[in-house]
């Protein structure tokens, strides 16, 4: 693993840690007008800062909604509380991955872990939410996009939240499901929806502000906060993930160094080698969503998606 400089400051959470509605690290209030129910969450993985800092800063501001309800999550902070600026990528999380424990065989186990608990415990807020935005950051070189299930209201979410531009409708992982995908968001006839915005680069300031506007974003839309957002600068883009590559092999290797969001002009383009398989885009002006240059076996390697038609 290469060195990566970290240009932010953890924030300083001790203020926070208690919460306010008897579940540790989860802030909620509620407005006298009735509306929806709006999380933001942050540290899904606990070296992800930038989100701790922009919830940080809205509590701080004691920022209260006008109508409906408001929490402010603090997902894995025992992971976070390990968080070392020296050695930043050891504290994605400590026993496993909190943001793949989601599905209801995970939820419904024996399965224990310190992650596996701590979902457990933050389960009976996000099973009371509207409108879910899970803020992360990103390891690896790529520009921002907003991951959502493949269902019509997370990708009307995504792209009218506009900030990151590019919405992706993306299956998942093989390794479980991620916090958006969970039941509440996901089950046939379901209100609730929810998002995950890949804002920017780990402990990058610019990564700081760009949550804070998709924050700010959702606020108006849900009608919470503040004015109706103003219209976007430039239409929102929208991609499908038509293949998730996940290494097969312990020597999974890029043919050259890819940067998210490259498009592929040709079908048939040798990518990466996993073993002795070759992985090929498999169609025309193929977009790399998010590639890891150094990606375990059994864990996602690449998503390959195709651009479609916003609606």
């Amino acid at each position: 693993m290469p060195h990566f400089a970290v240009g932010l400051d953890a924030p300083d959470l001790r203020p926070w840690l208690d919460g306010n509605c008897g579940i540790p690290g989860v802030w909620s209030f509620s407005a006298a007008a009735p509306g929806p129910h709006l999380a933001l969450v942050a540290l899904t993985h606990g070296n992800e800062i930038a989100g701790a800092i922009v919830l940080a800063e809205l509590l701080r501001a004691s920022i209260r909604p006008e109508r409906g309800r408001l929490s402010v999550v603090f997902a894995n902070t025992d992971a976070f509380l390990a968080f070392d600026p020296e050695n930043p990528t050891a504290t994605r999380y400590l026993d496993e991955d909190l943001n793949r424990l989601w599905g209801e065989d995970r939820l419904q186990s024996p399965r224990d872990s310190r992650e596996m608990r701590r979902v457990r415990t933050l389960l009976p807020v996000i099973e009371s939410v509207d409108v879910l935005v899970d803020l992360h950051s990103m390891l690896w070189p790529s520009d921002p996009l907003t991951l959502v299930a493949d269902t019509q209201p997370a990708i009307q979410l995504g792209l009218s939240l506009g900030t990151p531009r590019l919405t992706v409708a993306d299956p998942g992982h093989i390794a479980g499901r991620r916090l958006v995908d969970h039941a509440r968001f996901t089950k046939p006839g379901s209100a609730a929806t929810a998002v995950l915005v890949e804002a920017g680069q780990h402990w990058e300031a610019s990564t700081v502000g760009a949550m804070t506007q998709t924050a700010r974003r959702a606020f108006g839309l849900c009608g919470i906060l503040g004015p109706a957002p103003a219209p976007l600068p430039e239409p929102p883009m929208l991609a499908r993930v038509t293949e998730t590559v996940t290494a097969c092999s312990h020597n999974f290797m890029f043919l050259r160094e890819f940067r998210g969001g490259e498009v592929i002009p040709e079908a048939g383009t040798v990518i990466a080698q996993d073993g002795v398989r070759e992985i090929r885009t498999p169609h025309e002006n193929c977009l790399l969503v998010m590639p890891t240059p150094i990606a375990p076996r059994g864990h996602t390697a690449v998503r390959l998606a195709r651009f479609e038609a916003t609606p």
